[in-house]
């Protein structure tokens, strides 16, 4: 299917002979297929499947997991599968590559690769998929006990695909695996000159649907946050040797991701650990500077767990434990519009009210302190067409919907993402900020060089919301005790 071919090495040919070959095959202890206990997520993976085919009734819809990714030569990124088929199936970090998943009139059906045989090549031969290399891989009896859904060998997928349904009445996930879209196209090719609309309109659902979370999504997403906050405080600990050693934003990243990976599948998304004036820098990654006392540091991190629900929070600290007064400015000035923010998450308002409400602290502030242009008031600046002068100092959204992807429900139309309606179950960020570059001949002095951004992953509840991730300091005061009480 669709994993990347790697280069072939030929000096790596290993010996091949008959003899070998039994000799390999040989000496070891018999298996016995055992079922495996049925995973937690699985019951909630099928009310999943029931309502996609409810929606698509009739239908044959095919959700690749997608493939390994060359990384250099012959090694491969780390294996991540596609959000819609973890989604639908419940597997997260332990998905194999190349999967399938079928949904149709005879059920589920996961289409995937199972161990081959340790008198095979592929056992001690492969280096990508043999056991001998890998490990233990799941065979067919361990997938259906443990997800209650049929199990297939990824041979036979283009032969079930063409069995007994209409070409017509089948879609595919066109941007997970383009392999199998081939395989789908060529059942095609004698039907309607369709379908990438029938398609596009399975993946747009797909994204949609996990907008509300469900009670398990719930719980995965506060573990992912309680992940994200000891990553947190384990960064707080190393700031002293993180100023000592010397680039010490890599140290600050190395360090989270330590306990990501200790704790979870690894980091959600990479890491922005900014400091000082690289705080300016929106998407700052390159994480190459120092870290310095008497400056902030801006870090924008989480925890992906190994369901694939990750967090994405934003802590701005002050190295040395004490915010200037300039900083405290900035900062407080953001916390502010945070607040804004927060209190316009709650069910009836439409998601646009969230950043409405904390711009209009910043437009605010930036007006108060003077660095709008003259005779420009808070609505000019506020217009959304001939306005605009105070996204100089704070140009990005204030709110994204978070879950599996830490920019969740992407393919969501712009009006049904910012007109949409906040509904019991969104979890979502509010993420304020105000960069000040240290070239901006436009800021006050005393604050260029300071970058400030909060970032809190928030719940949508029944009768307001719920921050999932309070638990974190974020008043300048407890922020200070938070960081003078870990970095010693």
């Amino acid at each position: 299917m669709a994993s990347e071919k790697q280069a072939e090495n030929e000096h790596r040919a290993g010996p091949g002979s008959d003899a070998f070959r039994a000799f390999m095959a040989s000496g070891w202890t018999p298996r016995t297929p055992a079922p495996a206990p049925r995973s937690e997520a699985a019951a909630w993976a099928a009310r999943r499947r029931t309502a996609l085919t409810g929606r698509f009734p009739g239908e044959r819809l095919v959700i690749p997991a997608g493939g390994l990714k060359v990384r250099s030569n012959d090694t491969d990124y780390p294996f991540r599968p596609h959000t819609a088929f973890a989604y639908l199936t419940g597997l997260g970090a332990e998905a194999e590559p190349d999967s399938v998943l079928v949904l149709d009139h005879h059920g589920a059906t996961l289409y995937f690769r199972p161990p081959a045989p340790r008198d095979s090549a592929e056992y001690f031969a492969d280096s990508r998929h043999g056991e001998f290399w890998v490990g233990p891989r799941p065979g067919t009896e361990e997938i259906e006990s443990r997800l209650g859904l049929g199990a297939a060998h990824l041979d036979s997928l283009p032969d079930a695909l063409a069995k007994d349904t209409d070409p017509a009445r089948i879609r595919v996930l066109r941007s997970a695996d383009p392999d199998v879209a081939a395989i789908v196209d060529r059942l095609r090719v004698d039907g309607p000159a369709r379908l990438p609309e029938a398609d596009a309109e399975l993946d747009r659902h797909l994204s949609t649907v996990r907008l509300v979370k469900d009670e398990w999504e719930i719980g995965e997403m506060r573990s992912a946050v309680a992940a994200t906050h000891r990553g947190f405080d384990a960064i707080i600990e190393a700031l002293p040797e993180a100023v000592a050693r010397g680039r010490g934003e890599r140290w600050v990243e190395g360090v989270f991701g330590l306990h990501a990976r200790h704790q979870g599948n690894g980091i959600g998304y990479d890491s922005v650990c900014a400091a000082g004036d690289h705080a300016n820098t929106i998407h700052w990654q390159k994480n190459t500077g120092e870290v310095r006392p008497g400056e902030l540091i801006l870090i924008d991190a989480g925890v992906e767990v190994d369901s694939l629900f990750t967090a994405d929070i934003t802590r701005t600290l002050p190295v040395g434990g004490r915010f200037s007064d300039a900083q405290r400015e900035v900062y407080e000035a953001v916390l502010a519009a945070q607040e804004a923010g927060l209190a316009a998450v709650k069910p009836g308002n439409r998601f646009r009210d969230i950043h409405a409400a904390a711009i209009r602290v910043i437009a605010e502030r930036l007006h108060g302190w003077g660095l709008l242009p003259d005779g420009v008031t808070v609505e000019q600046t506020l217009d959304a067409e001939n306005g605009g002068w105070h996204r100089r100092w704070m140009v990005h959204g204030t709110s994204h919907h978070l879950g599996m992807d830490v920019h969740d429900c992407a393919l969501l139309r712009r009006d049904d993402y910012l007109d949409g309606e906040l509904l019991p179950g969104m979890i979502l960020t509010v993420e304020p900020g105000l960069y000040f570059k240290a070239d901006d001949q436009l800021a006050p002095e005393r604050f260029r060089g300071i970058g400030v951004r909060i970032e809190d992953d928030v719940l949508v509840t029944a009768d307001g919301h719920e921050n999932l991730s309070a638990a974190m300091p974020r008043t300048a005061a407890d922020v200070e005790s938070w960081v003078s009480g870990l970095a010693k």
